[in-house]
Parts: structure tokens; C-alpha cells; sequence
């Protein structure tokens, strides 16, 4: 049984995410123990809960001590199979964290794996369903591997509610990444979204408008949705010809529309002014594929502590090694 110290560098819910899937593929048992133990509020939250619970489902797992608050658990897998699941994070629960679990051994699974997962989809500390359709499926499908994503219902804090259906087809084999030049860009998008019961104050539109002042972009979706909770977000795609750079900001009570907006652009222009390939966000999680498909390198906006704590986790379960060049920030295998 492979043993991981949760309180490891980064020490969040990543490693819990990235042992779970890492697991589940490689057949290895793994034990977790100090899980979150930096967080405040330590141990297991919900999103790490069910992200666990779904992927025990697709691999028919033993699980041991799995329940809100653990701070050590064990997860010991069996065979990955396919088919439909229903997965309710419960409350404003990030979608997306549940979806890092899963993918993985998704992929791996004998059939299609269809979800249908409630809960945020546009909440903190995460990234937003834009995101991961746009940015984190635009490279994996470069890898070969096809995730198709449908945003049903978009859910804020606190009460959540979103519902979002997400189909992963089996990938024999990933294809390796070689990304270091991005070429010229192309385009910026953007998709500034708000909850209908803010329509009367335009808030999606001044997230847009103070984008626009920062960055110059004419593909501009502003979309007025139905929610539980009321809230905000803008997504910033930047374009390139070998890639793709994104940016996401959400709204806060309290918070002028203007400065989510204008913050977001900021965050972007920074991902642009790197020259990497990939932002900072994408960066770790796209670790796991590379690692699979070896022989892959890729040039990132940032290593951050992610990056760092994926690889460790990564190199304890597959025989690989990476390669960080700290001063051109390139990560190869």
C-alpha cells in the first residue's frame, strides 16, 4: 500500500484528488494520512467526499474511514468500469474538483463514462465549469482523450444547485504534448455570466466593459441565468495558435462588478505577458496525462507549489521522473 502524507508541501485536496485517481488506473492501494492538516477546517470536505465515493463506484472499491472530516483514509481499487453515475456534492460544492478525480480513471474505464454531477459550478477556490470545458478540454483533447461537457443549470454560493452532465470516452493510449511555442494570437473570448436577479443592475455587461478597457477582444457572450443563490463570474480565453490561456474571476457581495471584471483581465494579460504555453491553473493539473504519456514537455506561466506537489504525488505512484527547468519554466519527462 502506498502511503501519502497529506500535509506535504501544498498540502490540500490535490493530493487527495491526485491519489485517488493515480489509484484507481494503477491498481495500487493507497492510504492518506494529515489530509488538509494546513486547512483551518481539516480533513475531508464534501467535494473530496464524493469525488472519492464516485470514483470507489467506477472501480467497485474498498474504502476505509471515508467521511466528512477524516483526516486519514484508505481507498483499495478494483476493476474501472463504465457506465452512468449521479453524483450530488451537496450545497455550492465545486463541480469541477469532483471532475479532477474522476477523469482519470474515466478514461480508463471499459465504456463511456456518463455524469451527471449537482452542485457549484462557479465557486471559489476552483475552477469554474467555463474553465475546464474551454481551457482543461481543449488540451486533454489534444492528448486524444474526448470529454464533452453540457452546463445544465449554473450554481453560485452558497446554495449551489448547478447541474452539469459531462460524457468521457475511453483513451487507449495518450497521445504525449509538446508545447513550448505558442504562436501568434489569434483572439481573446470572453463569457461574462450572472444570475438573473442582477440583470436590472448589468452586471454581467460592466464585468465585460471593464475587461474591454484592459484588453481588447470582440467575442463577447453575456449570459443571464437562473440560480439558487445569486452571482457572477467572467471567463477570459486567449487564443493562440498552439494553445490556449484562460482567466476566470467571480463575483462577490460587496464587490463591484467592475473590479471582477477588471481583475480577471489583469490575471489574464499576466498569463499572456508569461509566454508559456499554458497558464498557471492548467499547469499541474495536466501533470497526470504527461506523466502517462511520456515523452511530453511543455512550457507553463508559473510553477507554483501545485506543481510541486502534483509531481511528488505523481512520482510515487508511476515510474517517472520529471524534469523542472525552474529559470525558463519548462516541465518535460
Amino acid at each position: 500500500m502506498i502511503l501519502i502524507d497529506g500535509s506535504y508541501l501544498e498540502g490540500g485536496g490535490q493530493i487527495i484528488r491526485t491519489s485517488i485517481a493515480l489509484s484507481a488506473i494503477t491498481g495500487k492501494p493507497v492510504k492518506i494520512i494529515n489530509i488538509r492538516a494546513k486547512r483551518p477546517n481539516p480533513g475531508l470536505r464534501a467535494q473530496h467526499l464524493k469525488g472519492i465515493e464516485a470514483t470507489a463506484k467506477l472501480c467497485k472499491t474498498e474504502l476505509k474511514n471515508v467521511k466528512i472530516g477524516s483526516e486519514s483514509i484508505e481507498f483499495i481499487p478494483k476493476e474501472i468500469k463504465g457506465g452512468s453515475f449521479s453524483i450530488n456534492v451537496g450545497t455550492a460544492g465545486a463541480i469541477t474538483l469532483v471532475l479532477q478525480t474522476l477523469v482519470l480513471p474515466s478514461i480508463h474505464a471499459e465504456e463511456d463514462v456518463i455524469l451527471e454531477i449537482t452542485g457549484g459550478t462557479d465557486v471559489k477556490w476552483s475552477p469554474t465549469i467555463n474553465y475546464f470545458k474551454h481551457i482543461f478540454c481543449y488540451f486533454l483533447a489534444k492528448m486524444g482523450i474526448d470529454i464533452f461537457v453540457e452546463t445544465l443549470k449554473y450554481g453560485f454560493y452558497p446554495k449551489g444547485g448547478g447541474k452539469v452532465k459531462v460524457t468521457i470516452k475511453p483513451c487507449k493510449k495518450i497521445k504525449p504534448i509538446n508545447l513550448i511555442e505558442r504562436g501568434n494570437m489569434e483572439k481573446i473570448e470572453v463569457r461574462s455570466i450572472a444570475s438573473e436577479t442582477l440583470r436590472n443592475r448589468r452586471v454581467a455587461e460592466r464585468q465585460s466593459e471593464a475587461a474591454k478597457k484592459i484588453l481588447k477582444f470582440e467575442n463577447e457572450t453575456i449570459t443571464y441565468v437562473s440560480t439558487l443563490s445569486s452571482g457572477s463570474s467572467i471567463n477570459l480565453h486567449a487564443y493562440f495558435e498552439n494553445c490556449k490561456l484562460g482567466a476566470s474571476e467571480l463575483g462577490e457581495r460587496g464587490k463591484l462588478a467592475e473590479k471582477v471584471g477588471e481583475e480577471a483581465a489583469k490575471s489574464l494579460v499576466k498569463q499572456i505577458d508569461s509566454n508559456a504555453c499554458l497558464d498557471k491553473w492548467m499547469a499541474d493539473q495536466i501533470l497526470p496525462y504527461m506523466a502517462l504519456a511520456g515523452n511530453s514537455k511543455v512550457s507553463i506561466a508559473e510553477i507554483t507549489n501545485h506543481v510541486k506537489t502534483n509531481i511528488w504525488v505523481i512520482e510515487k505512484f508511476l515510474p517517472v521522473k520529471f524534469e523542472i527547468d525552474e529559470i525558463n519554466k519548462i516541465i518535460s519527462l
